[in-house]
Order: C-alpha cells, then sequence, then structure tokens
C-alpha cells in the first residue's frame, strides 16, 4: 500500500494511493495521525491530479540519519574501509525545517557552495520501541520511503577559523546537513508487507539525466534491522520517525562537482517511486 501526505482545498490531509492515481482520504494532518492509530476509513476519493503531494511525514518526531554505512562511499574519498566489527552505526540528527516533499525546490545557501547529494532509503517507525532486538527490529517498520540526503560539503561563515581543529571540522560537517530543504522525503511511504526485504533494493540517482549514484542496499554495512536496533539503544523510537540509512558511492564530493542553481536531482530506490527536485 502506498501512503501519501497531501494538500487539498488547502489543508494537510492523508490517505492512500490506489493503482489508478486516485488518492483515499482517511482524514486530516499528515500520516503521522494514521501511524498513531488514527482512522484507516475512506473518507473521500479525489484524483491524484487534484492535489498537491507533501512529504510523506512533513514534520516527525526525530529525523536519524546514518552516516558512512556504505563501503564504497566511505573509499571513494580516499579513506580506509571500515571493520564493522569495532563499530557502531554513526547516527546523527536532522532537523524538520530540513524536510521537503516531491517536485518541491531546495533553496542553495548562502553559507555553502558545495552542495552535494545522498541518494538514501528511508525507513519509518510504524510502533513505539526501545531496546528491540536486531531480530525483531523489522517489525517495527511501518514501511519505507525514498530519500536525498542533500549535504553542504563546506560551510564558509564568513570570517577565518581554524579548520585544522578536527572539532570545527565535525561541525562543519554536521551543520551541512541541517540547512533548509536538505532532506528531500517521498513521494509516499510503501508499507512495510510490500517491501519484503530492504536489503534487496537498487538505489538511483541522476542530476539533469546524468547518473551519478548506482548501487544497491544489500552493500550497507550496517542492515536496516542493525540500524533500527542500535537506534533503539540509544532512543525510544516512535510511530512515524525516520531514519535515512547512508548512501552508496557516487557524491559529488569524489570528484568535485556540486550542484548548482537550476539542477534537477532524481532519486529512485526500488520500486518505492521517483523522488525529484530542483535546486535554485
Amino acid at each position: 500500500m502506498r501512503l501519501v501526505t497531501y494538500r487539498r482545498a488547502g489543508e494537510v490531509r492523508h490517505g492512500r494511493l490506489t493503482d489508478d492515481d486516485r488518492v483515499v482520504e482517511f482524514g486530516d494532518g499528515d500520516l503521522g495521525v494514521h501511524l498513531d492509530g488514527g482512522p484507516t476509513e475512506a473518507r473521500l476519493e479525489v484524483a491524484l491530479a487534484d492535489v498537491e503531494l507533501l512529504a510523506p511525514l512533513p514534520r516527525p518526531g526525530k529525523l536519524l540519519a546514518a552516516a558512512a554505512n556504505y563501503q564504497d562511499h566511505v573509499t571513494e574519498s580516499g579513506a580506509e574501509p571500515l571493520d564493522k566489527a569495532r563499530l557502531s552505526p554513526r547516527l546523527f540528527l536532522k532537523p524538520s525545517t530540513s524536510i521537503v516533499g516531491p517536485d518541491a525546490t531546495i533553496p542553495l545557501p548562502a553559507v555553502s557552495s558545495e552542495v552535494d547529494w545522498e541518494a538514501e532509503l528511508g525507513v519509518v517507525i510504524g510502533r513505539r520501541v526501545r531496546d528491540v532486538a536486531v531480530e525483531d527490529a523489522l517489525d517495527a517498520v511501518a514501511g519505507y520511503l525514498t530519500s536525498n540526503d542533500v549535504s553542504a560539503r563546506s560551510v564558509d561563515y564568513g570570517f577565518p577559523r581554524d579548520t585544522d581543529d578536527k572539532m570545527v571540522w565535525f561541525f562543519d560537517w554536521l551543520a551541512g546537513k541541517w540547512l533548509d530543504g536538505f532532506a528531500p522525503l517521498g513521494p509516499w511511504l510503501v508499507t512495510a508487507d510490500e517491501v519484503p526485504d530492504p536489503q534487496d533494493l537498487d538505489i538511483h540517482l541522476d542530476v539533469n539525466g546524468v547518473t551519478k549514484q548506482s548501487g544497491s542496499t544489500k552493500d550497507m554495512i550496517f542492515s536496516v534491522a542493525e540500524l533500527v536496533a542500535h537506534a533503539s539503544r540509544l532512543m525510544t523510537l516512535e510511530p512515524g520517525d525516520v531514519i535515512l540509512t547512508g548512501t552508496p558511492s557516487g557524491v559529488g564530493a569524489a570528484t568535485g562537482e556540486f550542484l548548482k542553481a537550476g539542477d534537477v536531482m532524481t532519486v529512485v530506490v526500488g520500486q518505492l517511486g521517483q523522488l525529484r527536485n530542483t535546486v535554485a
């Protein structure tokens, strides 16, 4: 089932998408209402063409993301391969103001001229869990969506800083994940029952029709189940929380190619739908 959040008659609503591209409306508010036990009975039905699709979870309680979760992405920058046996997943938070939906325009920030793309599988939590075991973790997943962890690879605040300081570098990297529009999600959430193996999904990203990333979720260092289990050791996961699971190789930073105004990014993850955004 494909679940959607959209704007109709000026109001945010949610429902499911039929095979013939009609929206069966469940109620007011975004999909967080549905995931938190809201009504699932059809209120009315409208054509998809008559609504504006939004990010499925425009303001989740938590938007987590995994850094360095594909070996080929780690090594494309010249770093040594990671030894999973000596690691834990590297999770960070992105603010809800970074979230935009399909076809939304992403503003290029004044603080960076090196804005990059990262196609990723997004995981949506469906029930409240704490300290869930790896073997039970996928039972806590409501569904999956296409995402793009847009990233500023450098940050310039307009004055000189001690950039040899490792902490300055780390916080610049982190700040580069937080900018407005830097977490496109969508176009819909595909329920977990329609994704039998989240570790068997192709990931593709192109910029202006030219392929930049082509990988598979099978190459994750930490699987979806392992990421969910680890995150639940650190915090309670709640319905509607989103976890971005890392990106394969092919990011612009590896070649020095960055986004410019007018560029169009298109991300496809398995059969989860196409996520298209323009930068400006």
